[in-house]
Order: C-alpha cells, then structure tokens, then sequence
C-alpha cells in the first residue's frame, strides 16, 4: 500500500521519474512585449462616448445648446479604441485638474490590427 508521500511524489513526477514542472504562469498579452523600437512609435487612444444618427436637416440646425441624443446608456462603460480600433472598455475619471480614464477591461488589443 502507497503512503501519502509516496502518493504525492507520484503526483508530482513524470513518466521518466523526473519532477514534474509547474505550468508557466500565464503571461501578459504578446502585446505588451514590445522591442525597445516599437516602444516609441506614437498612437491615437480615443474613448468615444456614443453616436447618434441625424438628418442633414437637424445638423444645419444645431447651434449653441443643441441637446443630440446618443446611443451610450449614462453611466455605462465607454468605448476606448487605438488609432479607430477597439481594444476595451474604460470609464471618464478626474486627475488632478483634468480628466482621464480608467481601464474596466481590454479585449482587444492586437497590435497588427492598428493601422495608422
């Protein structure tokens, strides 16, 4: 009859008898591994708020304190894209004396889908 440590060292070993390696952690999207070069070249991050579709009737008639509704629900997460591609969700936050975002999820980020 098989101990328990004879029962985990069976566990923890290979067919060869060898220790048995623990799956490498998960890494951080390709993405993020970036050449030194490539870490230089500038991008566009935009966080759109919502759109509307109008007429050309009602765009001649906005003027100041024209109120355009948008198809973004108040409060909830806003599209954040690089160079027009979407890659997450983020929110509007205050820094300081300006505003900023705050990351809620990023699900696509792929790097060959940027195009300038």
């Amino acid at each position: 009859m098989m101990s328990d440590s004879d029962l985990i060292a069976g566990l923890l070993t290979d067919s060869d008898g060898a220790l048995a390696q623990e799956p490498a952690p998960a890494r951080p999207a390709a993405a993020r591994d970036l050449p030194a070069l490539m870490r230089k070249i500038p991008v566009t991050l935009t966080l759109e708020v919502g759109e509307a579709r109008i007429s050309l009737h009602e765009l001649a008639r906005l003027q100041p304190d024209s109120v355009v509704e948008l198809d973004t629900l108040a409060g909830a997460p806003l599209t954040m894209k690089v160079n027009g591609t979407v890659i997450g969700r983020a929110e509007v936050v205050v820094s300081g004396d300006s505003h900023a975002l705050r990351v809620l999820e990023i699900d696509g980020l792929d790097l060959d889908s940027l195009g300038a």
